[in-house]
């Protein structure tokens, strides 16, 4: 039977998963633009240059790259306490990681971004870091796909793995499922392009925008399109 939109949960919609990485794509440009040349989102770039710092016996700056990694690993542990703590809160734990979200960037609009002050630009960072990492491990299906909204090299994988399958095996869904990634990707890029605009604006204060869309988020999840009959079962999904 084909599936229709209501099979999903709001947190899993694509209207949901375009939103976040709206939000994604303008944190990587915002970071890189206001706040050092960074890019917070994803932390590979950090573990390489941990790496590399600690080889040539740099520790005090192998520091400064190990600090956004904890701050990474601190939001996927924030992330799970407050999905095991389900039962005993008033919202959905996503619509509480969502709300979490909207205060930490709130924060980081009013951290000084002034020549000089790395520190503070590194602080700035680190709650990104600490940001993408709850929205990545609370927001990791949408529309059917496992996907990721603050990073793009993993869902280019599978969206071409995808469309490569088409190609072979001529499955519709492998075609729709591959545009989907791509879509993602797309928003995401879109989030950046608008960052530019924006951080080149206001500076530090243009991450509050993302507080924009991070609210119609929070609000579309009271509304869930999943039947009365399934409302159990997608509580206890993680």
């Amino acid at each position: 039977m084909k599936s229709s939109k209501h099979d999903y949960p709001m947190s899993e919609t694509l209207r949901t998963g375009a939103l976040l990485a709206l939000v994604g794509g303008f944190f990587d440009a915002y970071t890189y633009i206001a706040r050092g040349g960074v890019f917070a989102n994803a932390q590979t770039g950090n573990v390489v240059l941990l790496a590399l710092n600690i080889a040539e016996g740099n520790f005090v700056k192998a520091v400064s790259y190990l600090i956004p990694i904890l701050a990474f690993i601190l939001g996927i542990f924030t992330s799970e306490l407050i999905h095991s703590r389900e039962p005993k809160l008033p919202l959905h734990w996503r619509q509480i990681i969502v709300a979490l979200e909207i205060v930490t960037v709130c924060i980081v609009a009013f951290i000084p971004t002034e020549k000089g002050l790395y520190s503070y630009n590194m602080l700035a960072n680190v709650i990104i870091s600490y940001v993408c990492s709850l929205q990545v491990q609370a927001f990791r299906r949408i529309h059917g796909i496992t996907a990721a909204t603050t990073m793009c090299t993993g869902n280019l994988r599978s969206g071409t793995d995808l469309l490569m399958r088409y190609q072979k095996g001529r499955n519709k869904q492998d075609l729709i499922d591959g545009f989907k990634y791509y879509l993602i990707n797309l928003i995401f890029i879109v989030g950046a392009i608008i960052s530019v605009f924006v951080t080149r604006q206001f500076g530090g204060l243009a991450v509050i925008f993302c507080s924009i869309p991070l609210i119609i988020v929070f609000i579309l999840m009271f509304f869930s399109p999943r039947p009365a009959s399934r409302r159990s079962q997608f509580r206890d999904k993680s």
